[in-house]
């Protein structure tokens, strides 16, 4: 059987429908996730291969570069001291931060999603945007900090949002997690802190009883029921 060239023109639908140039704009493959990463500011080259280690550095150029004719991602060269080349999100790439909470709350649901497997940083923290739910613990603020390897984010909960942004430094956090992105999630959405710090993946620094409280804002949604002849096809 011959195959297909992939061109240009057979990644394109003909369709007039937003749905369907949406997913010409991110529908291929790694290319969501890239924008995913850059939803909480400007990444190096070196940063996105390290968070996407599925994604080969060919790969990742080839869409970057896609991204940017698109005019949703910008390349950047930072101010000295640094000097680096970085790509970011042009303000319409970051509108598509919608897109991917709606996406991941839905696909969420699947039986077959395994949260137990690697997740970035970035990802954990814009699960926490997705997951929150205003009000569910009033007069509840909090400043909380999360450290990964080099990586510092600081989360600002208040009753009625949720921010998450990057820093340098945690001084002003009522708690600090540390520990890989994985061992976070399961604290908040798998076994809990105690079996994380149990197993020695996560450990705190500051309040205790602010860190659970902060943990308990966030649950998954419940399973989609799925007809079992659907199961058996290897996806879910």
């Amino acid at each position: 059987m011959k195959l297909e060239k992939i061109t240009e023109r057979s990644r394109r639908y003909d369709d007039a429908c937003g749905t369907a140039h949406g997913l010409e704009l991110l529908g291929e493959r790694w290319t969501l996730l890239i924008v995913r990463e850059l939803m909480l500011g400007p990444r190096r080259f070196s940063d996105l291969r390290r968070d996407l280690p599925g994604l080969s550095a060919n790969v990742l150029t080839q869409r970057l570069e896609t991204l940017e004719a698109n005019g949703v991602v910008r390349r950047r060269t930072l101010p000295p001291p640094a000097s680096v080349q970085v790509y970011e999100l042009t303000d319409w790439g970051y509108e598509a931060e919608p897109v991917i909470q709606t996406l991941g709350r839905w696909a969420v649901r699947s039986p077959g999603h395994d949260p137990n497997q690697p997740i970035s940083a970035v990802s954990i923290m814009l699960s926490f945007r997705t997951m929150f739910a205003p009000g569910v613990r009033p007069g509840f603020d909090a400043a909380i900090g999360y450290r990964t390897g080099e990586q510092r984010f600081r989360i600002a909960v208040a009753p009625d949002r949720l921010t998450v942004r990057r820093v340098e430094t945690l001084d002003d956090a009522d708690v600090v997690f540390i520990g890989p992105p994985e061992a976070l999630g399961a604290a908040a959405y798998g076994p809990g802190l105690g079996a994380m710090e149990a197993q020695g993946a996560l450990r705190i620094e500051g309040s205790r009883e602010i860190a659970e409280r902060f943990l308990a804002l966030f649950e998954l949604p419940p399973k989609a029921m799925v007809p079992s002849a659907f199961r058996s096809n290897g996806v879910i």
